[in-house]
């Protein structure tokens, strides 16, 4: 792939219309949200949503998810043959609700049963295999680089690896020697992930790693361009701004559109709620002006909103009298600091 930006896969988060979006500013690779690997259950409205790969753009990876191999090789197949081009598996979600299934990065407690599922699945399809791992089950445990060469031994194409173990959760930081000393013992290609919310850390922690490429997840909630930023500061040093308020206005609407169309506008209007909070947390840190106050009220506000037309009604008033004030204000001569805390109580309540 041209970019070295992965989109980590993430449930409730990487649905088609945000992958789509990191596709379009920079993300070389996207990772669909994880499908159970118990096909049984796929007839769910929420199966049916992840397994929908209507328009993606190639590669299409999508990741599986469960503890028994021929389960796992099964879904495998029937979503190549939904047209899955990359199968992912999960050994890395530190949720409970999927380690008690032994499933998700659980499975790091029992080397034999990783090697089964990942010779089941590579297999038993006829694409490339990749794999998702935390660096152990605990710091006590962080056995990542056996692991690592057990997939490399199983024919797995490429392997991601989040600095923390599953004890870690999301806690504390997260560490890189365990994905250096993964990267020198293996040939395949390893992907870092972990903390990585900005060009400056990306480069840093391939450099440190030596890792081909960088895996980035939550960063890039609210801030799609990240991946774009991320991809021309690795590759060729270029330092490239992060949109101001017109483009991410213009970016928002599209994500809130994309959201109503792919779900409808009952789910989708409930979805969108979550996106809209974090472009407003990214936005509101990237711009000092933009004050906390101002987000929190509107966000208040928009998440009462129940049809498609007053969110995205709501959206564009909102960043519309920013971009006024900010006209006036640099009209003025004045600095955005004196910007008041809220917004006019007027439009919110439009």
């Amino acid at each position: 792939m041209a970019s070295r930006v992965v989109l980590a896969p993430m449930a409730g988060v990487t649905d088609l219309p945000f992958r789509q979006l990191c596709r379009r500013f920079g993300a070389g690779l996207v990772v669909s949200e994880m499908v159970t690997s118990d096909t049984r259950l796929w007839n769910t409205r929420k199966s049916q949503y992840r397994l929908n790969h209507d328009g993606e753009a190639e590669p299409r990876s999508v990741q599986i998810a469960g503890g028994d191999a021929l389960m796992m090789a099964e879904a495998a197949k029937l979503n190549v043959e939904r047209g899955a081009q990359i199968i992912d598996i999960n050994m890395g979600c530190p949720a409970k609700k999927v380690c008690k299934k032994a499933a998700g990065s659980a499975l790091l407690k029992d080397q034999a049963l990783v090697t089964e599922i990942l010779q089941a699945v590579v297999n038993a399809v006829d694409v490339p295999v990749t794999l998702k791992i935390r660096t152990g089950w605990s710091p006590e445990q962080r056995n990542g680089l056996d692991i690592a060469r057990i997939a490399e031994d199983s024919g797995i194409a490429a392997l991601a690896v989040h600095g923390r173990t599953r004890a870690c959760r999301f806690n504390g930081e997260a560490e890189y020697d365990t994905i250096a000393r993964i990267k020198a013992a293996v040939d395949i290609p390893v992907i870092a992930n972990g903390d990585i919310d900005s060009p400056e850390k990306a480069l840093q922690v391939m450099q440190y790693t030596g890792a081909d490429a960088v895996m980035v997840g939550r960063a890039a909630q609210g801030r799609p361009w990240l991946c774009r930023e991320i991809d021309q500061f690795i590759s060729n040093g270029d330092v490239i701004e992060s949109p101001g308020t017109a483009e991410i206005k213009g970016i928002l609407l599209e994500h809130l559109n994309a959201l109503h169309h792919f779900y409808g506008e009952f789910m989708g209007v409930k979805i969108a709620r979550k996106h809209v909070g974090w472009y407003l947390q990214a936005t509101s840190q990237q711009d000092e002006a933009n004050t906390a106050n101002n987000s929190a009220e509107f966000r208040k506000h928009f998440n009462q909103l129940d049809s498609a037309s007053l969110q995205s009604d709501a959206i564009e008033n909102y960043f519309q009298q920013i971009l006024e004030y900010d006209n006036t204000i640099n009209d003025q001569g004045r600095i955005h600091s004196e910007r008041p805390e809220t917004i006019n109580k007027e439009v919110i309540a439009a």
